[in-house]
């Protein structure tokens, strides 16, 4: 029995008896000779079955032939055949003449959706929206990126931390929790690892991570927003400042990023045609306050009443840094204690401001990242400013009453990242399976 090649390995193989598995892309069935477009994993190639006698050149059906011309779009199968190297050959210069087919599992010949078919049409048929190349180098990307986020902070000596995303109290905003029942009572999925990561601080870890699922009851229908969303975690001891967050922010997105443009930055560009630009350090950093007043000379006034800066300054201000710096990140630091939840560090100055960045990656943020509040005095206080009860986090204030170091650390969505990285239109595109508002079903 021939042992299955991948695709992606042909080129390098030398020609003769093969052996393929993958799902049918096209068909050509035409009256001398049929060509079928085979698909797997890694690539496609062309499969070639000459329906013309050598002989005396008359047609001769054959098992074979009758077995393609029965094929569906979207049939998995195994072909054997002779591979053959041919430089006029565009897919991929090989192509296999076929000996042998076995058919897995048949499609139905009707396909449910189209090239042109919309983005909801094509996520209620995502398993077979994500045969296109263009979704398996996106997971492929997202694989590799991840990959090097972990491997930068291990060979910096992090700890790898799985936090529980059942939580007996909110752990951000109430408004944006799930509420499930547990046993006889009530449990909420966990918005961000917030409270459990900075646990480990106490707990003597030092520097944690962790790649995780997030849930935020938000009823947005943005581009960018969903309900359920992989979150990347951070958080490390003996910061002085959110400025050693940003430093080790920065450098761990070099890693990712760079780690993405080795392996695939030519797929990349043959798929997206674009490239993949591994940005400088330190990343540009800018105050909200200088930001919002850049974005209004550039002929944008931030709504007055909102002390965050809105979706249209960060484009605003990311086209700034594009044009003045060449850069596509820039850190927005300093936003106000208003909008910022009850644990950020106040500055020592000025109580209205807090250590604390967003981080915009090519017009959208991508990031928050903070120093955090270690002293208990102060982030009961914090807590009693925001309205809070302390009694409510009393186990999360005991963190803190048996010594904490200074610390601080940043969350990050992974999809968001990927989207914005490959210059996809919608979160939708790089996400395996989407949850929103109106969506749970696949």
């Amino acid at each position: 029995m021939t042992t299955r090649t991948l695709i992606k390995d042909l080129a390098a193989a030398s020609d003769g008896p093969v052996s393929v598995s993958g799902w049918v892309e096209t068909i050509r069935d035409q009256k001398k000779v049929q060509f079928v477009v085979l698909r797997d994993e890694s690539g496609a190639v062309q499969l070639v079955n000459p329906r013309l006698s050598a002989e005396d050149g008359t047609i001769t059906p054959t098992d074979v032939s009758d077995s393609i011309s029965s094929l569906t779009q979207g049939t998995f199968l195994t072909a054997t055949g002779e591979l053959k190297h041919d430089e006029r050959v565009k897919l991929g210069g090989v192509e296999i003449k076929l000996e042998a087919l076995d058919i897995a599992a048949m499609a139905i010949a009707e396909t449910p959706i189209a090239e042109d078919s919309g983005i909801d049409k094509r996520m209620d048929w995502r398993f077979l929206d994500l045969r296109r190349p263009e979704q398996n180098l996106i997971a492929r990307v997202q694989t590799t990126f991840e990959h090097a986020l972990r491997t930068w902070w291990i060979d910096n000596d992090f700890i790898e931390i799985h936090t529980p995303k059942l939580m007996a109290s909110a752990s951000e905003s109430k408004a944006e929790l799930f509420e499930v029942g547990y046993f006889e009572g009530k449990a909420y999925l966990a918005q961000s690892p917030q409270f459990f990561k900075q646990m480990a601080q106490p707990a003597g870890f030092g520097k944690v991570f962790e790649i995780a699922p997030a849930f935020r009851a938000d009823p947005s229908f943005t581009s960018r927003h969903a309900t359920e969303f992989t979150s990347v975690d951070a958080e490390i001891s003996w910061v002085t400042s959110h400025e050693d967050v940003m430093t080790m922010h920065e450098g761990l997105l070099v890693a990712g990023l760079t780690a993405v443009k080795e392996k695939y930055g030519d797929q990349i560009k043959a798929l997206f045609d674009l490239d993949v630009t591994i940005p400088s350090t330190p990343f540009p950093r800018i105050p909200l306050a200088e930001a919002k007043r850049i974005v209004a000379e550039r002929g944008y006034e931030v709504p007055r009443h909102d002390d965050d800066m809105d979706p249209e300054g960060e484009r605003q201000i990311s086209a700034y840094v594009k044009e003045t710096f060449g850069h596509e990140f820039v850190f927005l630091t300093d936003y106000a204690s208003s909008i910022r939840p009850f644990y950020h560090m106040r500055h020592d100055d000025d109580a209205s401001l807090t250590n604390s960045y967003d981080l915009i990656f090519n017009g959208v943020e991508i990031s928050t990242g903070d120093q955090l509040e270690h002293l208990i005095d102060k982030l009961t206080q914090q807590e009693v400013d925001k309205g809070l009860d302390p009694e409510e986090l009393s186990f999360y204030l005991d963190f803190f009453r048996y010594g904490v170091p200074p610390h601080g650390g940043f969350g990050m969505g992974l999809s968001r990242v990927i989207m914005l990285l490959l210059h996809q239109a919608n979160l939708r595109e790089v996400t395996y399976l989407f949850r929103g508002p109106t969506r749970l079903l696949p």
